[in-house]
């Protein structure tokens, strides 16, 4: 009888689990995963929340740019140079996390946004981060051979390695990067959460400021995604150059999970499938509307209640 009650139960917590995996909310190549990760209130351990699908009531997505040009995002930017022995800058931890298999992902053919479904082979990524195109086709060449190639590739074991030669000079023009991030509430626990989906590196030259196109430059410059789950395992690895404090080890997961860094909305989701630069013409109209969506983010959860 016992064994019956037994198997009964195991069988029971299977099938418990299963209904939980097919309810998850989050898809497994970041487009939103089923768990968030924070840090407990005495800072020493971190906690990770499952949340099921049934108990997420409300999400919105949202896009940002991190510039490393600001002073508080500045541990992201350094060392420039890529022969550091302890230190890595994003970028670089990012070609390397690319060259040991990280999946990297189209962006949507006619918008910003990433395309999960849609991987780019090593020769595709070695061809981008050589024109700084991902639209261009032109592969012609023996890349093996190239020595203007930031990612080397060989045709023979289809695998990518690192030029040094070209890394110092490309380094200095990849000074930003879009943030894929969504909010959402989960009843269960009555808090409101955020999540980063995904990273994509901006390449700085097609950005051009002054054309009042804007939107479609900025398109241009995203190079491709990265699923942030997928790279999360390179981040929890790697400690960021510490500012002023030898003794701080952060790593690049906590830095981003602390949220140390500084960012700028670019816009969010919404049903006219369109960014806050392809209305807002004035930078005065610009701060407005992303005051209008921090706002929004923010008194979400007060309002809530109060209804």
């Amino acid at each position: 009888m016992k064994k019956i009650s037994l198997i009964v139960f195991l069988l029971g917590t299977t099938l418990f689990a299963g209904a939980q995996e097919s309810l998850s909310f989050f898809d497994e190549k970041g487009g939103i995963r089923a768990e968030t990760v924070e840090l407990s209130q005495l800072a020493d351990t971190l906690i990770t929340t499952y949340h099921r699908a049934d108990d997420v009531v409300w999400s919105r997505v949202v896009y940002r740019i991190i510039d490393m040009r600001y002073k508080q995002n500045f541990q992201l930017y350094y060392p420039v140079k890529s022969d550091d022995p302890e230190y890595k800058s994003l970028f670089r931890l990012l070609l390397d996390a690319i060259i040991d298999g990280l999946p990297v992902y189209r962006k949507s053919p006619d918008d910003i946004k990433p395309s999960f479904a849609n991987t780019l082979t090593s020769l595709e990524v070695a061809n981008i981060l050589l024109t700084g195109d991902p639209l261009s086709d032109d592969t012609d060449w023996d890349i093996s051979t190239s020595g203007d190639f930031l990612l080397n590739y060989d045709s023979v074991s289809n695998k990518l390695s690192f030029n040094n030669y070209s890394y110092d000079g490309y380094v200095r023009n990849q000074v930003k990067f879009l943030v894929q991030e969504v909010y959402f509430f989960d009843k269960h626990t009555s808090r409101l959460y955020s999540k980063i989906l995904a990273l994509a590196p901006l390449y700085s030259e097609k950005v051009n400021l002054v054309d009042n196109n804007i939107m479609q430059y900025l398109w241009q410059s995203v190079l491709f995604w990265v699923s942030y789950d997928q790279f999360r395992p390179y981040l929890a690895q790697q400690v960021v150059i510490p500012n002023g404090n030898d003794k701080a080890r952060v790593t690049y997961d906590e830095f981003f999970l602390k949220k140390l860094y500084f960012s700028y909305l670019l816009g969010d989701s919404n049903m006219y499938s369109r960014m806050l630069l392809n209305y807002a013409t004035t930078e005065k109209e610009v701060l407005k509307e992303q005051k209008r969506i921090e706002t929004e983010l923010l008194n979400f959860e007060q309002d809530l209640w109060e209804n």
